[in-house]
């Protein structure tokens, strides 16, 4: 399934650059969309919000849904595989019950509060929920679908983390909820997790996120000011913090030997010394994006990074180039010799 695309491993430094491109067009649309609406409103003088009209799924919609034909059970019976319900004002799904072979569900951009009837589909391995009105996850079924692998309920307003669970859930997307903290999300219960997109919520530190074998983080777009809890993160290869409020690099931890992607564009970092805290780093570390906060406005930038970090293969969107890594290295070789010749000279 395309769907599937968005927690592929693989992806090129320029990929995982334009995935989080992706991110701020998309909530300034919706955000054109609500001030147009909300103009709309004040002339029209219509209320606020819209009432909720009550529409259970149907069994005629479930039947105009269904793709995917399949073996199933012993291999000598046939069903559908795939539902697709999306954009219908459904507010319940009881009439899925029956259906009990579907293993891709898709009840994107409806009015759901409650996935709690899904629990009889235990063959659901793929789950996609976006733009809907769940809140949270205590009372929901996820921890009881024991195929379930792929879960995406972006643009929810989920708050908390607390009574998530998945034993082979490996893709997990809760981008534009109202998420403040990292809580509930441990090894015991999302043990096979690989991939977590947490972008544009409302979390003010990485403290938390206790998942060992995670593979990829995506935190771009919050109000992140503090790195802490990252020790944790043995496995991870991708760290993006895209557009969050850190001024401080302090709290990487060379346990984190398999990163190799950081983004940290459009943040608020002024200060050179601050890229010294990535040094930990740097056995792994090969591409690194400082774009946008005011040390790349810095006179020697690129020469200056690449000399505390001289393993960079790129920095930015440009490759570092041999050249330029020479005169980096020389660079730094002179700057520390004039700092033992200024020690000596004191002493």
């Amino acid at each position: 399934m395309s769907d599937q695309e968005d927690g592929e491993e693989g992806l090129t430094d320029e990929q995982e650059e334009e995935q989080e491109e992706e991110v701020p067009a998309l909530r300034d649309s919706e955000q054109e969309g609500g001030e147009k609406e909300g103009q709309e409103g004040e002339e029209e003088a219509k209320p606020e919000e819209e009432e909720v009209v009550e529409c259970p799924l149907s069994v005629e919609m479930v039947a105009e849904g269904l793709s995917l034909l399949c073996k199933v059970g012993n291999g000598l019976g046939h069903a559908y595989t795939r539902l697709d319900v999306k954009e219908r004002g459904v507010t319940q799904l009881a009439a899925l019950a029956p259906f009990i072979h579907v293993r891709f569900l898709d009840v994107s951009q409806n009015q759901l509060r409650d996935l709690s009837p899904l629990t009889s589909l235990t063959h659901l391995l793929w789950i996609k929920a976006d733009g809907n009105q769940l809140t949270g996850f205590k009372g929901q079924p996820m921890g009881e679908l024991p195929y379930l692998q792929w879960l995406s309920l972006a643009s929810n307003k989920i708050r908390g983390l607390e009574g998530l669970s998945g034993a082979v859930l490996e893709y997990l997307n809760l981008t534009g909820n109202l998420i403040q903290q990292v809580s509930g999300l441990d090894y015991g219960c999302l043990s096979n997790l690989v991939c977590l997109e947490l972008r544009g919520n409302q979390l003010e530190s990485t403290k938390g996120l206790h998942l060992p074998n995670l593979r990829r983080l995506y935190l771009a777009q919050n109000l992140i000011k503090r790195l802490e809890g990252l020790a944790h993160l043995e496995k991870l290869t991708t760290l993006h913090l895209r557009d969050n409020q850190l001024e401080s690099l302090q709290g990487f931890s060379a346990d984190m030997r398999a990163l190799q992607y950081l983004n940290l564009r459009g943040n608020l970092v002024f200060s050179l010394a601050e890229v010294r805290a990535l040094v930990p780093l740097s056995g792994s570390l090969r591409a690194l994006v400082l774009s946008e906060n005011p040390l790349s406005e810095s006179e020697d930038y690129r020469l200056s990074v690449l000399g505390i970090l001289p393993h960079l293969e790129r920095l930015d969107k440009d490759p570092v180039i041999q050249e330029e890594r020479e005169e980096a290295e020389q660079r730094e070789r002179e700057i520390v010799e004039a700092e033992h010749t200024e020690l000596d000279t004191e002493t």
